[in-house]
């Protein structure tokens, strides 16, 4: 319980001090949007970057992990999208989907796994995040472009889209890390520290963004979608992942046990920023973030309780 407290109680007291920041009016109703931008250009290109270029390839080379968490998030992402395919449009959808299947695993990942496994619990929280953002966001990216081009043929949107990708920090930057690590470039020293303290601030930033939103919202009633998101979330996305660590592949203990307590990880600030970043409604994913972390400090803590027995 403790391990959850420690990793929660700094997501909600940022959330809270964005929040009265707002209602004190010591920042502005265009503090969020500065904010948004700051973190999608600047803070969490540099952690992508940071994350992918100091890691090496061979640390990587977990099959079975991946192939469990990767497969839990697109389950997840897929299902939801055709089940709310009547409720959204194709771009709204595409950011509820990434609500549904996207896990805070740096902001909460990384010292939740340190404290339940110490060193060992380091490598599949690097790899989810590196899967998160250069296959789940991808995906999300994809679909939030298609559902924006207006253009008559397929292959114009697909084209069209393909440019927008190679254009968007979200991923060139984890891609730019790779090739380095992948080349063995190491990053000097000043650059990798530059890196570093911009990507630092990416998580307390879009907190602090969230807590501004929502004391800007002009109505306190539940979207529509949010049971759908946060049961998909909560529930089936850790379940799923659970069959694949458990019953479909051969992996070690730690590595299984993680897998399923990320996958049941609150919401992560990812798709608040790129609903923000396409000017999307931010009302479902802000609500889902909040709640979804409330109820991952019971959720978590039984995880960690079972698995610790």
């Amino acid at each position: 319980m403790n391990a959850v407290i420690n990793a929660a109680f700094p997501v909600f007291a940022l959330i809270l001090v964005g929040f009265l920041a707002a209602r004190t009016h010591i920042l502005s109703e265009q503090a969020s949007q500065h904010l948004n931008s700051y973190v999608v250009w600047l803070a969490l290109p540099a952690l992508l970057f940071h994350s992918m270029a100091t890691v090496s390839w061979e640390s990587l080379n977990q099959i079975p992990f991946i192939l469990s968490s990767i497969g839990g998030m697109l389950a997840t992402f897929i299902i939801f999208m055709v089940w709310q395919r009547r409720a959204f449009s194709l771009s709204d959808n595409s950011v509820a989907s990434l609500s549904a299947s996207y896990s805070n695993t740096g902001y909460m990942g990384l010292p939740l796994c340190m404290l339940a496994y110490g060193e060992a619990g380091i490598t599949p929280v690097i790899l989810s995040m590196i899967l998160t953002a250069c296959v789940l966001f991808a995906l999300s990216i994809v679909c939030l472009e298609m559902g924006l081009q207006k253009h008559g043929s397929v292959w114009t949107s697909v084209r069209h889209s393909g440019m927008a990708l190679l254009k968007n920090p979200l991923i060139i930057s984890p891609l730019a890390g790779m090739a380095l690590s992948g080349l063995g470039i190491p990053l000097p020293d000043p650059v990798a520290e530059l890196a570093r303290l911009l990507g630092s601030s990416a998580s307390p930033c879009a907190l602090v963004t969230i807590g501004l939103f929502l004391a800007q919202t002009r109505s306190a009633r539940p979207h529509p979608a949010l049971a759908a998101v946060l049961f998909m979330k909560m529930l089936f996305l850790p379940a799923i992942t659970a069959v694949l660590a458990f019953l479909v592949f051969d992996m070690p203990q730690i590595q299984r046990e993680a897998a399923v307590l990320l996958a049941a990880l609150p919401i992560g600030t990812g798709p608040f920023m790129l609903a923000s970043m396409y000017r999307r409604d931010t009302q479902l994913v802000s609500q889902s973030i909040f709640i979804s972390t409330v109820l991952s400090v019971v959720s978590v803590s039984v995880l960690l309780a079972l698995f610790h027995n």
